[in-house]
């Protein structure tokens, strides 16, 4: 099977993802009615805002001929799993250059040594380099020494452009299906797509699971390159990233876990945990008005390894 053959079955995702109402007193008691989108769902091996993010960047790899992907993230980074499924499934070469030169050499934890189960080729970087590559130079030279020049670039998180107009069809499938439509947020982009997806009067609302207050700066300039300007109503809920991304102390652990109990739907815990639980406590404090609907986006399975890790927005 060729690779256009293979994209076409890697691409045969299950949109749109289904919509779940959920009932909990602590949404209910304050006039709020919870749904989940469950983008985790869409595709078995690339659920979620993966699946939606690689999708149009693999369309163009493959019809560009490309040799193989190459990508970057941290030592936890789901992006990068993704990644080197994607690549496994369509027979490309895949590379991650990953964060953190010190790295080489030790024992690879569960999420890398999954993607080089799957086939990647792991090229680590010292923290300084990896926080430089996206100056031209600096990113040549990565390229160069990972023997990824000739390779696919999909940047950390899988947010650019295209990717954004995967995550916009996620919006498009919410409209009516809320007012507000909220979802966790690593590099922002699919915040910025899924906001320019909705529909009049609905807004989007992004929960940042790493410290910093970045997000904002950055979902406008990738709003710009995509839709070149401004797209949709969203917001960002500062405050609930639980001391940094991979942090999740044990209050957060069992939270998810009782959600799951409740619901019978699994919480992964270093992004969809963060979304609940700020939903949680946004609704008890008044922010959404009685009548509300409100939608969190589920976008990704438990991981495996979801303890502490660096911080990492590769998502």
């Amino acid at each position: 099977m060729n690779r256009s053959a293979n994209l076409d079955v890697l691409l045969r995702a299950r949109p749109p993802s289904p919509v779940r109402e959920v009932r909990d007193d602590r949404f209910e008691r304050h006039g709020v009615r919870l749904v989940l989108k469950r983008d985790d769902l869409v595709h078995p091996e690339l659920p979620g805002n993966k699946w939606r993010k690689l999708a149009p960047n693999l369309r163009v790899a493959v019809a560009g001929g490309y040799p193989g992907l190459v990508t970057f993230g941290g030592a936890y980074s789901n992006h990068l799993r993704a990644t080197a499924a994607a690549g496994r499934l369509l027979g490309m070469a895949t590379v991650g250059v990953v964060r953190g030169d010190e790295l080489a050499g030790r024992p690879l934890n569960d999420s890398l040594a999954r993607c080089a189960a799957d086939g990647m080729r792991l090229h680590f970087v010292s923290r300084s380099e990896y926080r430089r590559k996206a100056e031209p130079a600096v990113r040549a030279g990565l390229l160069a020494a990972a023997g990824a020049a000739d390779a696919y670039v999909i940047p950390e998180g899988g947010s650019n452009a295209l990717a954004l107009s995967g995550c916009a069809e996620l919006g498009q499938e919410l409209r009516g299906a809320a007012d507000v439509v909220a979802v966790a947020c690593g590099t922002g982009g699919t915040l910025a797509g899924l906001a320019a997806g909705l529909g009049p009067g609905q807004r989007a609302v992004g929960v940042p699971v790493l410290a910093g207050g970045f997000l904002a700066a950055e979902i406008r300039s990738l709003q710009r390159a995509a839709f070149d300007g401004p797209a949709g109503d969203w917001t960002l809920a500062e405050g609930f990233h639980h001391g940094g991304y991979a942090r999740i102390p044990a209050e957060l652990d069992d939270f998810a876990a009782g959600f799951e109990a409740r619901h019978g739907v699994p919480v992964e815990r270093v992004y969809v945990a963060k979304l609940l639980w700020a939903l949680t406590e946004l609704t008890a404090a008044g922010t959404f008005p009685r009548g509300t609907t409100l939608a969190a986006v589920i976008t990704g399975a438990p991981d495996p390894c979801p303890g502490p890790a660096p911080a990492d927005p590769s998502r």
